[in-house]
């Protein structure tokens, strides 16, 4: 009587891990027009004039405010991107990444 292996061999399954998240803040200065925020917001990060505005605000009163969450890649390009179109204009509008938890 020969023995034949009758067991299934499974593939092994490959996990691929989701990249973390960047989020990228806009921090509060006195020295930018609201509406040179809201123009940046808009563009930048293609947010509408309605949610640039309250994001623009929240970060008015609060200091800082969440824009949005980007791989780390795309969240510094953009967060880059937004103050070099601020410094070309002459304003010191700020924007930062930092992990997200």
């Amino acid at each position: 009587m020969s023995e034949t292996d009758t067991r299934t061999r499974t593939k092994p399954k490959i996990k691929t891990k989701q990249p973390k998240l960047h989020k990228v803040l806009l921090v509060n200065d006195d020295f930018t027009p609201r509406e040179f925020v809201v123009q940046v917001l808009k563009a930048v990060f293609r947010l509408t004039a309605d949610t640039a505005y309250a994001k623009m605000m929240v970060a008015h009163q609060k200091g800082v405010c969440v824009i949005a969450v980007y791989t780390r890649e795309i969240a510094e390009t953009k967060a880059t991107e937004a103050v070099d179109l601020a410094q070309q204009n002459g304003f010191p509008l700020l924007f930062t990444t930092e992990p997200e938890e």
